[in-house]
């Protein structure tokens, strides 16, 4: 059994953070474990509260899985202060982590900033040289290059930019009025569209988060980059069209939309 970290956030209704990381992790076939960096108080409609652990607790936390069942590949979700991005960086060195899949949450769907300023360069400098891949949306991807984005050629100019920066594979991801739904994989000065097509649903709450999750599960299965990312868009794909509606707002996906286990029923 192949296994997977996701260090981030909670979300209480289930939809996005820890919880949907590891209702994705399970789904694509890896044994999921978690470090909780936040207590989010949040649902569909929006964050009404974030109480963080200490960088002291969150050391203890990782240290603890990666002391007794070491992790095929981690995602790192909602880190929102630099005492716990130094803490991360610090860990995950220490334990030569590989497969470090970053999503630099920055904002929620709904538009609740989850990150402090200070934190913005922290996780910049810290843990995208880490990252094997990072995967901003649009407006995530503006901050990271420092560049603007209105159109394709704008977000090959921005992945490449952040790739050459920090050394890593960078997936832009679309939509935000830029495409329908295709993404770009950025790597070793290529870039390569991995095209999608539109979901008209208005429910997309834990996007970001599912998709590098599953990516993370997809790595520690030992499938090839392009592959665990054309992989894990099939798997959003498939719990976004199974059309789940949930909540007052934004609301999640059905992650278990392929679920056919006996003890489902």
């Amino acid at each position: 059994m192949r296994t997977a970290l996701s260090i981030a956030g909670t979300d209480p209704t289930g939809g996005a953070g820890i919880q949907a990381d590891l209702k994705t992790m399970t789904l694509n076939g890896v044994f999921a474990m978690s470090a909780v960096t936040a207590l989010v108080a949040q649902n569909t409609t929006g964050v009404t509260g974030i109480m963080e652990v200490t960088p002291e607790f969150l050391q203890k936390q990782i240290d603890a899985v990666f002391r007794d069942i070491r992790p095929d590949a981690v995602k790192i979700g909602m880190v929102s202060s630099a005492g716990l991005i130094e803490t991360i960086a610090d860990r995950l060195k220490a334990y030569k982590a590989e497969y470090i899949v970053l999503d630099p949450v920055m904002v929620t769907t709904s538009g609740s900033r989850l990150i402090e300023e200070e934190a913005v360069e922290a996780l910049v400098k810290k843990l995208l040289p880490l990252a094997c891949v990072v995967t901003p949306n649009i407006p995530e991807a503006e901050i990271l290059s420092n560049l603007t984005i209105r159109n394709e050629k704008d977000m090959e100019a921005a992945a490449e930019k952040i790739s050459r920066t920090y050394g890593c594979t960078v997936l832009c991801k679309g939509g935000h009025t830029v495409n329908d739904a295709n993404d770009l994989l950025y790597a070793k000065g290529k870039g390569t569209w991995i095209m999608g097509k539109r979901i008209y649903n208005p429910n997309t709450h834990g996007t970001g988060c599912t998709l590098s999750s599953a990516i993370a599960a997809n790595l520690a299965k030992g499938q090839e980059m392009e592959e665990a990312v054309r992989n894990a868009k099939r798997y959003i794909s498939g719990a976004l069209a199974d059309m789940l509606d949930l909540g007052a707002g934004c609301g999640p996906m059905n992650h278990a939309f392929d679920l056919h286990s006996e003890f489902a029923k």
